[in-house]
C-alpha cells in the first residue's frame, strides 16, 4: 500500500514539467515530507475549464483531498479507507471503477515510505517479549532523482447538507493506484542487512508511472478499459532505490527535510 509520501518540489516546478496550462497560485502547497491521508495533495489532470464553455480538456494542477469519496457516498468518512486503489481491480470495483474511466490523475511525489519489521523484532514477538513488534521505515524514491508520477484517480461527491453555492458544497478527493511491488534487485547498494528488493520491505508499492505515458493516462477521451489496463504496467526494475530513514517519521506530526534523511543503517534491530 501507500499511506505516507513527501512532496517537498516547488508548484511551479510541477507546473513547468507536467506541462500544465492552468493552476491557481492562491492553491500552492507546502513543502511537506510527510504528507498522509486526509492531507491536501497537488494532483494533475486534464479536464475542460468550469464555466468556460469549452470542452477542450485542459491540462490542470488542482489541490484534492487524499482519501477517495465515491460519488454515492452517504457519508466523507467513506474517503479514510479509499486511499490506495488496487491496479488489479481498479476497473470493477464500485468507488473506483468510474473514476478509472474518466478522471485519472498524477499524484507527484519525491518519493514514498514503507515500514518493515525487522526479523529480530518478529522473534521477540514471537517469544512473547514483544506485544507488537517495531518497524523500520523506508524512503522509497526515483533512482535518477526525478518526481515520481504516480498515478491516481480523482472524484467529485456533493456534501446533501450544504446549499448551493456553499464554498464546501463540493468535495474533491484523489487515491493512489498501487499495483505488486517488484522483486528484482535495487538500484544501488541495499548494505548487507538491507532489503535486496521492494517486496521484501512490502508487497505492495506506488504505480510509478515514466513521462511517455502521462498524456495517454490523463486523456479522459481514452475509456476503452484494454486500453487502460494496458498503462498500469509498472517501471523497469531499477528505476527506484530505497533506504532506511528515521522513525521520527512515523509520527504524522513530525515534518521537515530531515525525515528523508539516509541513514547508513536500520534504526531498528537487524533487518533480513
Amino acid at each position: 500500500m501507500c499511506g505516507r509520501y513527501a512532496a517537498s518540489r516547488r508548484p511551479e516546478d510541477l507546473v513547468s514539467l507536467f506541462g500544465v496550462e492552468k493552476w491557481e497560485p492562491q492553491e500552492a502547497l507546502a513543502p511537506d515530507w510527510n504528507v498522509a491521508p486526509t492531507k491536501e495533495v497537488h494532483a494533475v489532470l486534464d479536464r475542460p475549464v468550469k464555466g468556460t464553455g469549452d470542452p477542450r480538456p485542459v491540462r490542470q494542477m488542482r489541490k484534492l483531498k487524499w482519501g477517495l469519496v465515491p460519488a454515492w457516498a452517504q457519508s466523507p468518512d467513506l474517503g479514510a479507507k479509499m486511499i490506495n486503489a488496487r491496479a488489479e481491480t481498479v476497473h470493477e470495483k464500485p468507488a473506483f471503477r468510474r473514476p478509472f474511466a474518466a478522471r485519472r490523475c498524477l499524484l507527484p511525489a519525491d518519493g514514498y515510505y514503507e515500514w518493515c519489521t525487522a526479523q529480530s523484532e518478529l522473534r521477540m514477538e514471537q517469544e512473547g517479549k514483544r506485544k507488537r513488534p517495531r518497524k523500520q521505515p523506508y524512503f522509497v524514491s526515483p533512482a535518477d532523482g526525478s518526481v515520481m508520477a504516480m498515478a491516481g484517480l480523482y472524484e467529485f461527491w456533493r456534501d446533501s447538507t450544504l446549499p448551493d453555492g456553499h464554498p464546501h458544497a463540493w468535495w474533491t478527493t484523489c487515491t493512489v493506484v498501487t499495483t505488486e511491488a517488484e522483486t528484482a534487485p535495487l538500484a544501488g547498494p541495499s548494505g548487507e542487512d538491507g532489503p535486496k528488493s521492494l517486496a521484501d520491505i512490502h508487497p505492495r508499492m506506488p504505480l510509478m508511472l515514466l513521462p511517455e505515458v502521462w498524456d495517454a493516462w490523463l486523456d479522459p477521451a481514452r475509456r476503452s478499459e484494454e486500453e487502460l489496463r494496458a498503462l498500469l504496467e509498472p517501471p523497469p526494475p531499477g528505476t527506484v532505490r530505497a533506504y532506511p530513514v528515521s522513525t521520527d517519521v512515523s509520527n504524522v506530526r513530525n515534518n521537515g527535510p530531515e525525515l528523508v534523511h539516509e541513514l547508513t543503517g536500520p534504526e531498528v534491530g537487524t533487518l533480513f
